[in-house]
């Protein structure tokens, strides 16, 4: 639960300020960061410990309604599978993907944020995809399996220092001799 959490904080969200509002969750709320803490918690709480993370009132309703969901359809745990992880409030396939593998150990599909489909656009790994879903399936059909779980922590540590959005620093990237997209 505390992954699935922190996934859905972390989106639209500075790590830092997911990792902080995480730390408030787990010292504030009567019993810690639990299903049923959030559960029994005011919306009002919640926001006030998840603030300033992006999104926050939309987050917070979301949690609220997830950990209601979990309590009364899933005993108190998170799905074990991607489809019904996609059915809880505010968690979408990319969040799916990543909390199956840090939940529930199991890397059956790479989480797609924006960083793994700007660089693997600028790469040419997929064509011009413009949808993130569409980058995952490219993805999956020619990647190893055994790399998927990689894909993720590796392009957005890449993605936040180096192969940025505005303005890459293509002539520090170790890629640069392999990039179609690389300026020099």
């Amino acid at each position: 639960y505390q992954s699935l959490t922190a996934l859905m904080l972390s989106s639209q969200t500075a790590d830092a300020v997911t990792a902080a509002a995480m730390q408030r969750l787990q010292k504030n709320l009567e019993g810690g960061l639990t299903i049923e803490a959030v559960k029994n918690a005011p919306v009002e709480t919640l926001e006030r410990l998840i603030h300033p993370a992006g999104f926050y009132r939309r987050k917070a309703v979301y949690m609220k309604k997830t950990a209601e969901v979990l309590m009364t359809k899933y005993g108190g745990d998170i799905p074990r599978n991607v489809k019904e992880l996609c059915m809880l409030p505010g968690v979408g396939p990319k969040m799916a993907y990543l909390c199956m593998q840090t939940a529930w150990g199991k890397s059956v599909g790479i989480g797609v944020d924006v960083h793994v489909h700007r660089i693997s656009n600028r790469l040419g790994w997929v064509k011009q995809t413009k949808d993130p879903e569409k980058t995952r399936k490219t993805l999956e059909s020619w990647l190893p399996k055994e790399h998927w779980a990689e894909i993720n922590p590796l392009f957005v540590g890449l993605g936040q220092t180096i192969c940025r959005a505005r303005k890459p620093l293509c002539n520090e990237c170790k890629l640069k001799d392999l990039c179609p997209s690389a300026e020099s």
